[in-house]
C-alpha cells in the first residue's frame, strides 16, 4: 500500500483512510456454529410468571429498600443469563427489604430458537434491546417486541437498580458495559471487582441504531438515581457463559443486599473455544475503556486483517486492522481497545467499537 495514496475521508472520523489497496481483503471466517454446551433450560416453569405479568417474577420484602432487578432473554438465542435465572429461581430468594424482581424478556425468541440455526432467533420482529425511547415507546410503532417493551415498562419504571445479562456471537473477553452516567460506571466498577477474576469494564454513549434498555432515561437522565449496566458474559452456548452470568448475578444481588454475601472461588474459566488474544499487547482484566468510535461497515465487503478477540488492546496508533471496500480502517491512538468485533458485519451494521483506556 502506497503511503502516498492513503488520505483521511474528509468529515468523517480518525480510523477510516481512503487507499489503493494492492491485495485482496483477506476471506471472511464461518459464523460460529457451535452446538450449544449442554441442554437449552428449560423455562416452562418460570414462563407464567409471578404477579400476572409473563416472565416476571417479583420477591416481596414488604419493607422499604430499593427495587433491584436482573433481566435475561432480551435476545432469543442468548440464553446463558437465563439459565442463571432460572438457577437463583429453583431456591428463591427473600429480599430483607426492597422488592426484587428477575424478568424473562422475549421468551417468544427464545421459544423459536432453533439448535440447528443456532445463530438465528435473535428476536422476531426486530431487535427488542433497541426500543427503549419513551418517544418510541408512546408511538404508535407496532411488533412483538414493541408490545412487549410496552408490557414491562411499568415494571422498568420502579427499578432502581438494574442487571441486564447477555452473551456475544464471537469470542471476547467477558465485560460490563455501562452507560456515560457517573453512578452507572461507580455500579459497573464495583461489580467487576467484586468477581474471582476482575472484568473489563466499557463505557459507551449508546449504541447508534437505537436506544438499549441500560440507556432507558430513568437508568440514563444526568439528574436521575436509578443505575443499571449490561453483562456481556462470553460466546453463546458456552458452560464458562453460563458460569459467568450465574457468578455475576449473585454478586450482583449479594451487592445490592438481595443475597447473603459469600466468597467466590478464583479462576473463572476463559470461554469455551476462545483462544487467547494474539495481539502485541492482550486484553488485561479489571481494565476501564471508553468508547470513542463505532466503525461500522460501509461495504459487503468489510474484513478484518484477522479474526481479532474482543478486548485486545492494539498497541500502536495508526494499525491497520480491517479494509472496507477501498477504505482502510486504522487505531486513531495508542492502546486501542477492540470491543465487540464482529468478524462478519453486515452493510451498515457495527463492525466495532474503539475504545481508550481511562
Amino acid at each position: 500500500m502506497s503511503c502516498a495514496s492513503k488520505r483521511l475521508r474528509s468529515g468523517q472520523n480518525t480510523y477510516r483512510f481512503r487507499a489503493l489497496p494492492e491485495t485482496l481483503p483477506p476471506s471472511l471466517p464461518p459464523l460460529p456454529h457451535a452446538a450449544p454446551h449442554g441442554p437449552l433450560p428449560d423455562l416452562t416453569p418460570w414462563v407464567q410468571g409471578n404477579c400476572g405479568i409473563k416472565g416476571v417474577h417479583h420477591f416481596e420484602s414488604h419493607k422499604p429498600g430499593p427495587h433491584v432487578a436482573i433481566t435475561a432473554l432480551m435476545h432469543g438465542n442468548e440464553y446463558a443469563g437465563a439459565q442463571a435465572l432460572a438457577s437463583i429461581l429453583a431456591n428463591p430468594p427473600s429480599p430483607p427489604y426492597g422488592r426484587l424482581s428477575l424478568i424473562f424478556l422475549n421468551l417468544d425468541a427464545y421459544a423459536a430458537f432453533d439448535l440447528r440455526r443456532p445463530s438465528q432467533c435473535r428476536y422476531i420482529e426486530e431487535d427488542m434491546n433497541r426500543l427503549w425511547m419513551p418517544e418510541l415507546i408512546r408511538s404508535e410503532h407496532t411488533s412483538l417486541e414493541m408490545r412487549r417493551v410496552r408490557e414491562l415498562v411499568p415494571v422498568i419504571d420502579t427499578v432502581d437498580v438494574l442487571l441486564d445479562l447477555h452473551s456475544m456471537t464471537w469470542p471476547s473477553a467477558t465485560l460490563l458495559l455501562t452507560s456515560m452516567a457517573e453512578r452507572n460506571l461507580l455500579m459497573a466498577s464495583a461489580l467487576a471487582h467484586g468477581q474471582p477474576t476482575p472484568l473489563q469494564v466499557v463505557l459507551d454513549q449508546g449504541h447508534p441504531t437505537g436506544t438499549r434498555l441500560i440507556d432507558y432515561k430513568r437508568f440514563s437522565d444526568p439528574v436521575g438515581t436509578a443505575r443499571a449496566c449490561l453483562l456481556e458474559a462470553g460466546q453463546h452456548w458456552t458452560r464458562s457463559a453460563v458460569v459467568q452470568s450465574e457468578t455475576t448475578a449473585r454478586v450482583f444481588l449479594a451487592q445490592n443486599g438481595m443475597l447473603p454475601k459469600a466468597p467466590v472461588s478464583s479462576g473463572t474459566p476463559r470461554q469455551h473455544g476462545a483462544a487467547p488474544p494474539a495481539t502485541t499487547e492482550a486484553s488485561r482484566p479489571g481494565i476501564c475503556a471508553m468508547v470513542t468510535d463505532c466503525v461500522e461497515a460501509h461495504t459487503a465487503g468489510f474484513a478484518f486483517l484477522r479474526p481479532f478477540t474482543g478486548g485486545e488492546i492494539i498497541k500502536h496508533a495508526g494499525t491497520l486492522i480491517a479494509v472496507d471496500g477501498m477504505d482502510e480502517i486504522r487505531t486513531p491512538y495508542d492502546n486501542c481497545m477492540l470491543v465487540i468485533p464482529n468478524l462478519r458485519p453486515r452493510r451498515g451494521h457495527t463492525a466495532v467499537r474503539l475504545a481508550r483506556i481511562l
